[in-house]
């Protein structure tokens, strides 16, 4: 598996497949072309059937700019390797091409060329989360320490960039008010649920404030701003309001915070490593279960569970979202992602609670889980896979 800094990458979003892929695809082609007439890109399959909504076309032109760019849709096209596809082309003052490259969008903004398999720095040699309990046993350490025995230093400067950027979109989400843009006319909710929060009491306010934050980051992404990967865009809100309401209720200090960030990536890691986390090959189960079961592992984390609760908290975080369908309506990352994010962060609350109350033995494990989620996203049809065609998506406006 690679380093834990790669599931959380700070950029505009909407959407870590269809906007922070697209944009380095285009960016390392121009570098690769930097004296051609013009530019040819054509996406292909789900990069193509809901790049409109996720600004795609918008990411790209910015990328090539000045360069005149033409931009050709094939959202009845799916390329073998993956359902995020695209093709470069250079063209001479002819219009003739000189130079093609075909570079798929694999999900949290990962990129690979055609051929090619993801070019990742091995930092892991354990890939199972079994694996890292096994290895917590033996060591007599926390997962965190995992993550720490394997990362350098620098690791811990980059989680706590995270987490200003986390703490910093919280915070203007839920001051930013209005519609979001896209044409769904959409209001943002974060505000008015954080100011109703502060009239209620006890529990009910907590699970308020829990939703305002999701909403607040979600309702960000979906307006293009600068949010970290967790693991996707689409999903961003989930973690952050997590970790924020627990430090601004309970006091943690940024160096928690950051432990629990590191096991949060490991989980993403697993996932990713031995499934999926992009919408498009798996469904939402990939991105809000995935969400989901790092914001329980690390609630698990802060709360002083223990490798086995940790893991207990994150198996039911991904395996009660298992079948969960990709269907944004229009294609833009709003309804129903946004409401998915609040609704996640609240469940990952819950599997924190559930699990701190077992011992932390359960019959079902996490490995087993991610599994699951991989066959389940396999057997999917592809209209419920970031088509923009089947389920709440066949719902136009």
């Amino acid at each position: 598996m690679e380093s834990v800094c790669k599931i959380f990458k700070i950029g505009n979003g909407p959407s870590s497949s269809h906007t922070m892929g697209p944009k380095k695809a285009a960016e390392n082609f121009k570098a690769q072309h930097p004296d051609v007439s013009k530019f040819r890109v054509t996406l292909y399959g789900s990069l193509a059937a809901t790049g409109k909504g996720h600004l795609t076309d918008v990411a790209i032109f910015h990328a090539l700019n000045p360069v005149e760019t033409e931009l050709i849709w094939e959202p009845k096209t799916f390329l073998s390797y993956h359902p995020n596809a695209m093709k470069f082309e250079a063209l001479n003052s002819q219009h003739q091409a000189v130079s093609e490259k075909i570079v798929f969008s694999i999900g949290g903004g990962d990129i690979v060329t055609e051929n090619e398999k993801p070019s990742r720095k091995p930092i892991y040699a354990l890939s199972k989360m079994n694996e890292v309990l096994q290895w917590c046993d033996k060591e007599g350490k926390a997962i965190w320490e995992f993550v720490d025995a394997h990362e350098d230093s620098t690791t811990w400067d980059y989680l706590q960039e995270v987490w200003n950027v986390m703490k910093e979109a919280v915070q203007r989400g839920i001051d930013q008010e209005g519609s979001l843009p896209g044409g769904l006319g959409l209001q943002r909710k974060a505000p008015s649920y954080f100011i109703k929060a502060s009239g209620y009491k006890a529990s009910l306010k907590s699970r308020s404030l829990v939703f305002s934050y999701a909403l607040a980051v979600a309702e960000e992404n979906a307006s293009g701003g600068i949010i970290a990967t967790a693991p996707t865009c689409g999903s961003s809100g989930v973690l952050p309001a997590v970790l924020y309401h627990l430090a601004t209720s309970y006091d943690f200090s940024d160096k928690k915070i950051a432990r629990a960030l590191a096991t949060a990536g490991l989980i993403a890691n697993i996932v990713k490593k031995n499934a999926s986390v992009s919408g498009a090959e798996v469904g939402c189960q990939g991105e809000i279960g995935t969400a989901c079961a790092m914001a329980a592992a690390a609630a698990s984390q802060l709360f002083g569970g223990s490798p086995a609760q940790i893991e207990y908290a994150a198996e039911m975080g991904l395996e009660h979202h298992l079948g969960l369908t990709c269907d944004p309506v229009c294609g833009l990352v709003q309804i129903p992602c946004i409401e998915r994010n609040a609704f996640a962060a609240a469940r990952a609350l819950d599997a924190n609670i559930y699990s701190m109350l077992s011992d932390g033995k359960h019959r079902v494990s996490f490995d087993r889980v991610v599994m699951v989620m991989k066959q389940t996203g396999k057997d999917l049809p592809s209209l419920y896979k970031e088509t923009s065609e089947g389920g709440l998506a066949s719902i136009q406006g």
